[in-house]
């Protein structure tokens, strides 16, 4: 029977003409290496928004909800989201949506914001994937246990290897690989508080002997940035936690601070209402789900690859994950996504 109702459920949506992919950027930026596949270039960001103009019509994520809620979705719509809230975003992202028109709903993390550090994995990043030599072995305490890497022949990373693990996911390195290496620190650290990221950095940083220095292009906004994004009706700013946590991996208390208090602190900084939230790697449970709903929100987003339609939990927003493609490219994979 279940069978049945899916089989059901995935007809209805293929053919039907009210819905809408939600689209999910993170990053407005030119980079050497992008191991998560979070920047678009200016250049192929302004060609898709072409594209969008020519063959979508985009409506704010807001007038999405409204839209959801009266049972009318309008045909072809598409929502730009973005994720994390990157200075470039404001400098970068903003100008080109100016220009086009387009609306877009940025989800800020709040701790971060007018901070000196970059992005946890970005910090990662900076120490573990730059082109230098490590020490062979690297020893971190993690939730009292000790766990340990043999980071062996990967230890002597050249130009060459850094552009060569340029071209692969993480998740799909080769072992022994300094990509793998990295994807598995990584993996270890992406359910911790930020305290104890935040402390596995710094021991990192001193088995590296790296010095205490950011990339400046990395960086969140500043309020006084943020501010200035959130300055017109083009751009809505929607909350995205404090700390960027996985959700569903921490206690209720914990997930509701980090919903509640990202979304006082806008609502403090902008003195707007904040209706919106996403779910920070898209991580979240039933509890998680319930919580935004209580919190005042009129929706979430989550990262699961689908087109949104009537029958979408506003909850669980489903949306696509952009990356660096061309205008062509991008107009292609538009096109599957109508029919999603």
């Amino acid at each position: 029977m279940n069978f049945f109702k899916n089989a059901v459920y995935k007809i209805q949506k293929r053919f039907s003409a009210q819905k809408a992919p939600i689209l999910m950027y993170h990053r407005i930026a030119k980079v050497d290496f992008d191991p998560w596949c979070l920047c678009v270039t200016p250049e192929h960001f302004a060609q898709q928004l072409e594209v969008l103009t020519k063959y979508a019509h985009p409506i704010s994520l807001k007038q999405f909800v409204q839209a959801h809620r009266d049972g009318n979705i309008p045909e072809r719509a598409v929502v730009v989201t973005f994720d994390d809230g990157y200075a470039d975003n404001l400098y970068h992202a903003k100008p080109i949506l100016e220009s086009y028109g387009i609306p877009a709903t940025i989800f800020v993390t709040t701790g971060y914001i007018g901070g000196e550090r970059e992005f946890w994995w970005d910090e990662l990043e900076r120490l573990l994937l730059q082109p230098t030599n490590l020490p062979e072995k690297l020893s971190l305490s993690i939730d009292g246990k000790i766990h340990q890497w043999d980071v062996g022949q990967a230890s002597n990373y050249s130009q060459k290897d850094y552009l060569r693990d340029s071209k692969f996911d993480p998740w799909k390195a080769k072992p022994g690989s300094r990509l793998f290496f990295f994807y598995c620190v990584w993996d270890k650290m992406r359910s911790l508080s930020d305290n104890e990221q935040f402390r596995i950095l710094k021991d990192i940083q001193s088995w590296s002997n790296s010095e205490q220095s950011s990339f400046p292009s990395y960086r969140p906004l500043s309020p006084e940035e943020l501010i200035d994004l959130g300055a017109n009706n083009l751009i809505e700013i929607g909350a995205h936690t404090v700390t960027h946590p996985c959700l569903s991996e921490h206690s209720e208390t914990v997930q509701k601070n980090e919903i509640q208090d990202s979304k006082v602190f806008l609502e403090n900084l902008l003195n707007y209402p904040i209706t919106s939230f996403s779910y920070p790697f898209g991580n979240r449970s039933a509890q998680t789900v319930e919580l935004a709903r209580t919190l005042g929100f009129d929706c979430a987003c989550s990262t699961v690859q689908d087109s949104a339609w009537q029958q979408s939990d506003r909850f669980q927003l489903p949306r696509f994950a952009v990356k660096n493609w061309n205008g062509d490219k991008f107009a292609k994979q538009l096109s599957r996504w109508f029919y999603a």
